[in-house]
């Protein structure tokens, strides 16, 4: 049995593990099969404190992880099929493995996947063009045209944030009308760098020899093709939090993120705690979820010392 299992990776899921390696308490970490979350589908990282020069997004990770290895985490890798966090010790069964893994303490860091659009051109491109972070990537284009495609509040706000580098910003939406709210909306019109391409439905991510050339879409009035030409393209069309693992036992928002008492990681499970993205609904930064998976670890060994059995899930529900 194991003092602590941290279930999944990425800066906050690594952070977790490294200090609880060095606490001494061995933890267990797993790792699905894209280990080190969203930042290794990621190029170069510039916002990520103790590296002037920016570093690699698949370096970081690899870093990190051993870092953690180096301290006395053990690493496997597969996916989190079931819990049972109705008793201690809990349990967390994994793909491939016959019996449960059972542990004292649980860590949550499974984040929060980014939702793509599914077109040809896409994927192919994630790092090289293509970005659903305009926090993270928007410094690369600066005097250059960028597309956003999506129609709710985060559209509006990475469409604002990007007109501080790009030269033009093109919102693309499906619809006639936007989901965002009306103050949002507001603030994107009034930018004098927001350009409107609405009622297209994207159909390619259109690349050349030098990148990313632009944005096929449909007009859905006409029914004609059109090229939108931009040298990058981010997609703004929501997360997805991976919780769906866990079988309704932690407490969750209407969206699916897990719900932590205020100040802490603290889920409404005594001895479970979550971190990173699948509790964040706000900041989504490598460095957030780097100190969420530290405040985890700390709140982790506090339960393991006796200093915080208790059970707050009615405050959860008020």
């Amino acid at each position: 049995m194991y003092k602590s299992i941290v279930i999944g990776t990425g800066p906050s899921g690594l952070t977790a593990a490294i200090y609880l390696a060095r606490a001494n308490l061995k933890p267990l970490v797993i790792e699905g099969l894209e280990p080190g979350g969203q930042l290794t589908t990621t190029t170069e990282v510039e916002n990520f404190p103790g590296f002037p020069q920016g570093i690699m997004g698949p370096e970081l990770m690899d870093n990190m992880r051993k870092q953690a290895e180096r301290f006395g985490a053990e690493f496997r890798s597969g996916w989190v099929e079931e819990v049972d966090f109705s008793k201690r010790p809990f349990s967390v069964k994994v793909t491939g493995q016959e019996d449960a893994l059972q542990a004292e303490t649980v860590i949550i860091s499974t984040g929060a996947s980014a939702r793509y659009l599914g077109i040809p051109g896409e994927q192919d491109n994630v790092g090289r063009g293509v970005s659903t972070c305009a926090t993270c990537d928007g410094f690369f284009f600066r005097g250059k045209k960028i597309i956003v495609v999506g129609g709710g509040d985060s559209a509006m706000e990475e469409a604002s944030f990007l007109t501080r580098f790009a030269s033009e910003v093109t919102l693309v939406h499906r619809r006639d009308e936007l989901r965002a709210s009306k103050i949002m909306q507001d603030r994107a019109r009034e930018n004098e760098k927001v350009k409107w391409a609405l009622n297209r439905t994207p159909l390619e991510v259109v690349t050349d020899d030098k990148g990313v050339k632009g944005l096929k879409v449909r007009n859905n009035e006409s029914g004609q093709e059109e090229l939108i030409e931009a040298n990058g393209v981010f997609v703004a069309i929501g997360h997805t939090p991976n919780t769906k693992f866990l079988g309704g036992q932690i407490k969750t928002d209407d969206h699916g993120y897990i719900v932590v008492k205020p100040g802490t990681t603290e889920t409404n499970v005594p001895g479970v705690f979550a971190c990173g993205d699948v509790q964040d609904t706000k900041y989504r930064q490598a460095i957030t979820a780097a100190g969420s998976g530290c405040m985890a670890a700390m709140d982790c060994e506090k339960f393991l010392e006796g200093a915080m059995v208790h059970d707050w899930s009615e405050t959860l529900d008020q």
